[in-house]
């Protein structure tokens, strides 16, 4: 049954690779969406550190972990440190969103 998963990334200070490896995470991104595993995505605020966070529904944090893994941010050195925790929505739309999809599984 699948769960749900917040990962944040906070990137290197290069800037230029980051910028050089964006249409390969994007495109890999997109993948994941068209796949059903990935439900959100999207970089911090402009006044945040610079990073992202993505929410993945999949089986478990094993899934998770390889889908990072192949990540071309993470491949290509972009991601200075990630963090991958399982979250329970409870409340919200999303949340909502998210126990229907759970219950029509």
């Amino acid at each position: 049954m699948a769960r749900t998963f917040a990962v944040m990334y906070f990137y290197s200070p290069d800037v230029a690779l980051q910028d050089a490896t964006r249409p390969a995470h994007l495109a890999h991104l997109r993948g994941l969406v068209d796949a059903g595993k990935l439900v959100a995505s999207g970089p911090w605020g402009p006044g945040d550190v610079r990073g992202g966070l993505l929410i993945f529904r999949v089986d478990d944090q094993a899934d998770v972990q390889a889908i990072v893994d192949r990540d071309p941010f993470i491949t290509q050195g972009v991601v200075a440190t990630s963090e991958i925790r399982e979250w329970v929505p409870l409340l919200g739309p999303a949340a909502q969103a998210l126990a229907a999809e759970k219950t029509a599984n």
